[in-house]
């Protein structure tokens, strides 16, 4: 796998490579460099350099255009001489295929990662559990197979020419190269065999737990990475689900029986979503990603302080919609709001000024308290507005809890007895 990750040894430097096409334009191009400089970030890189070029679309040889593949050669060259640490990697923002990733590398002369390639490098650092590592493992063999065979392409060369050429027309005469990319392509398949009955195996298992939880409402966490879902559920559980300020905190599924008013449920942190998200991990996550397909209530944790929170919003909905859980009911909880500020025209409209510190009140006077009939404002760090949250999640549930199961009446019920 180390083939295609970010070394652990050592903080390594990074340029970082995107397009702006016909349906990406320059902002949105910054925005998810942005988002790929934090994933830089959290596997351990060290962004030096953004380089952006306006094409129609991706180059199916080169990614960008020959003159800015050359312009970041040279910058490369230049800096690699006159710093002690070496860029060692440049990262697209769009996956790669085996013949631009092969064409890249050799242009450059320093590894080449694609935004896939670096999400599952930083997922196989999060992966605790034998599901989460199994998950990984498989995603990053159907990530490797198509490009198989770059990492052969020096071993090919060794059949010479004409007479003991390595050619694939050359029966009994091919060479080393091709006889251990079929053994490779071999053992990789067999090994996404193994790995994807020990999935089923898991999904069972799963099942079966997911079955015998009794009659309880079952409630998930769900929302772009780090909104702060892990904060939030720590805080309505009471427990101590794993929290950091990186993408991907959480890999795991967590489940927490927790009761409100008396009024047990079961609460589910999944896995934070993100543009791009390569389909081989939603392929790979089917398992843990079940618990939103079987969820009755969704909270939808939304970071108002990130400056593109509405895209977010529309990535987890499409996400949602995506694993069959789009006519689940919805509640869109707003965190973060001790963060939260924004550009306020002044009264001349020439001079916008932000404003930051805005109350609860301001907040529900604002469109983003329209946008949905269920929604409601907190900051799960200050542990602002919990209470309403608790009232709000209590009233629904309960109403859920009478839909689903009208002849069990659970008021009258102890907790033991329920589970």
């Amino acid at each position: 796998m180390k083939e295609f990750v970010i070394s652990e040894a050592q903080t390594e430097k990074a340029v970082l490579v995107g397009l702006i096409t016909q349906t990406q334009n320059e902002r949105k191009t910054n925005e998810y460099l942005d988002e790929l400089a934090f994933l830089a970030e959290t596997a351990g890189a060290e962004v030096v350099k953004r380089f952006t070029q306006k094409l129609d679309g991706p180059s199916s040889v080169t990614y960008v255009g020959k003159g800015k593949l050359q312009e970041i050669k040279e910058f490369l060259d230049l800096q690699n001489e006159e710093e002690e640490t070496e860029i060692g990697m440049v990262i697209f923002d769009d996956e790669l295929s085996a013949k631009q990733i092969r064409n890249i590398e050799n242009e450059l002369k320093v590894k080449i990662l694609d935004r896939t390639s670096l999400i599952l490098d930083i997922f196989a650092m999060r992966a605790q559990t034998a599901s989460a590592k199994t998950q990984v493992e498989l995603a990053q063999y159907k990530y490797m197979l198509p490009r198989l065979q770059r990492l052969w392409t020096h071993l090919e060369r060794q059949g010479g020419g004409s007479g003991a050429g390595g050619g694939k027309g050359s029966v009994g005469l091919r060479g080393p190269g091709e006889t251990q990319l079929e053994m490779d392509r071999r053992i990789i398949l067999n090994r996404m065999s193994l790995l994807k009955q020990r999935l089923a195996d898991i999904d069972t298992q799963k099942s079966t737990q997911r079955k015998n939880r009794g009659r309880l409402i079952r409630v998930a966490l769900v929302g772009y990475t780090n909104v702060g879902k892990s904060t939030l559920m720590n805080l309505l559980s009471k427990s101590e689900v794993f929290a950091e300020n990186k993408l991907f905190a959480t890999l795991d599924t967590t489940v927490r029986k927790v009761i409100i008013d008396n009024l047990p449920f079961l609460l589910s942190d999944t896995v934070g979503f993100i543009r791009k998200l390569p389909t081989d991990l939603v392929d790979s996550f089917k398992s843990t990603l079940d618990e939103v397909r079987e969820a009755d209530l969704l909270l939808h944790v939304v970071d108002i302080s990130h400056p593109e929170f509405e895209d977010q919003i529309k990535v987890v909905e499409k996400t949602v919609a995506d694993l069959g859980a789009g006519e689940k009911p919805v509640m869109i909880i707003f965190n973060k709001i001790d963060a939260y500020s924004y550009v306020e025209k002044a009264e001349d409209d020439l001079t916008p000024k932000t404003k930051e510190n805005i109350s609860l009140e301001e907040l529900m006077n604002t469109w983003m308290a329209k946008m949905n009939d269920n929604c409601i404002f907190i900051s799960a760090r200050e542990k602002t507005n919990i209470d309403e949250l608790r009232e709000v999640i209590y009233n629904k549930v309960r109403e859920l809890h009478v839909q689903k199961y009208p002849y069990n009446d659970f008021l009258y019920q102890t907790y033991d007895d329920m589970i």
